[in-house]
């Protein structure tokens, strides 16, 4: 992958003393976290990689497209920096993207970790994923003492983020503080052609088939201010899973299409089904180039049982309450609404 080109930050470094830098801003979450900080009125610099972040005309807000490969360029963004919201990640489940993901997750997380050590950052807060926790293990609740192995996670992507997390370790070692936070699935109206917002379009396309898996859900405005609520305590070097609810594929999907007023999914994938779609997927993908829509590895998944266990956070923040996911789902089927009719 080649480094994107930069922006010249001599000028605005001056203006940035005591400033908040956002990874991935562009993103569903860093969107969230970016809306969610803006009231703070302190310098916030909003870098992305592919989709460029509105500023608003917010005049403490700076937007930059820096590629986290790109050494020089990090290492400019930080100067004046005290917190940072690391949002940025790839998430795949392609055999083909495998090469980019260990050099987004982990080689990009650890280029932040030096640069954030380099020009005395304060405080990181990591997003990494459930996935790093190896979460094919039903019938036993997932906690944050768990960490991945080759039994227990069946991606690549899951192990991208585990490699992630030993980075931010590491800074932790070196005299940086961190947080890490792991979140299940992501709910909120991003853009539903990419990332766990696919979800809602599947269900407003009527798509038949549901899974019988479970897993966890939470709301992508929970995630933000649990984010920013850690990095305004006390608390430092701890991980915690962030999830509102253990809830069936199914339940969620019928959610869904109720508040699109949609047929609800009706064909029950068992395992033969879904090993046939994905193969079938794979061998789309192969002469597309597209991202298939199954894997072997998300077929897995969706047919597992999985719990998480949510009371760590709420032992360190214990006035912190999450969305109900049914109240998360009407929300941003409206949202996504107001979208599809403004187009």
């Amino acid at each position: 992958m080649q480094p994107l080109p930069s922006t010249d930050t001599t000028a605005m470094n001056p203006q940035r003393k005591g400033a908040i830098l956002i990874t991935g801003a562009s993103g569903l979450l860093g969107q969230e976290v970016l809306c969610q900080l803006s009231a703070l009125k302190r310098p916030i610099l909003a870098l992305y990689n592919r989709s460029p972040v509105d500023t608003n005309g917010n005049d403490y807000l700076k937007s930059m497209q820096v590629d986290l490969l790109d050494v020089v360029a990090l290492e400019d963004c930080m100067q004046g920096v005290e917190e940072v919201y690391h949002c940025a990640g790839l998430v795949s489940f392609s055999s083909r993207t495998k090469k980019r993901l260990y050099q987004v997750n982990v080689e990009g997380t650890a280029n932040l970790v030096n640069a954030a050590l380099l020009c005395g950052v304060k405080k990181i807060v990591h997003v990494s994923s459930v996935a790093a926790l190896g979460r094919l293990r039903e019938h036993v609740p997932i906690n944050e003492m768990m960490q991945w192995t080759e039994e227990t996670s069946n991606s690549v992507y899951g192990h991208s983020k585990y490699l992630s997390e030993m980075e931010v370790w590491r800074g932790m070692g070196e005299g940086l503080k961190v947080v890490v936070v792991n979140p299940s699935i992501i709910l909120g109206a991003g853009n539903w052609d990419e990332g766990s917002t696919g979800i809602f379009k599947s269900a407003y396309e009527s798509f038949p088939w549901y899974a019988e898996g479970t897993t966890g859900f939470v709301d992508v405005r929970d995630v933000a201010s649990a984010m920013i609520q850690l990095m305004h305590s006390d608390i430092s070097n701890e991980r915690f899973i962030i999830s509102a609810e253990n809830q069936p594929y199914r339940t969620v999907f019928n959610l869904i299409a109720t508040a699109f007023g949609k047929k609800p999914p009706h064909k029950k994938v068992t395992p033969f089904i879904a090993a046939i779609i994905w193969r079938l997927e794979q061998l789309k993908s192969w002469f597309t180039g597209t991202e298939p829509l199954l894997t072997k590895e998300t077929a897995a998944t969706a047919l597992a049982h999985v719990q998480y266990d949510n009371t760590k956070l709420k032992r360190f923040l214990p006035h912190f309450q999450y969305h109900p996911i049914a109240d998360t789902i009407s929300h941003t089927c409206m949202a996504l609404q107001q979208k599809l009719n403004k187009h």
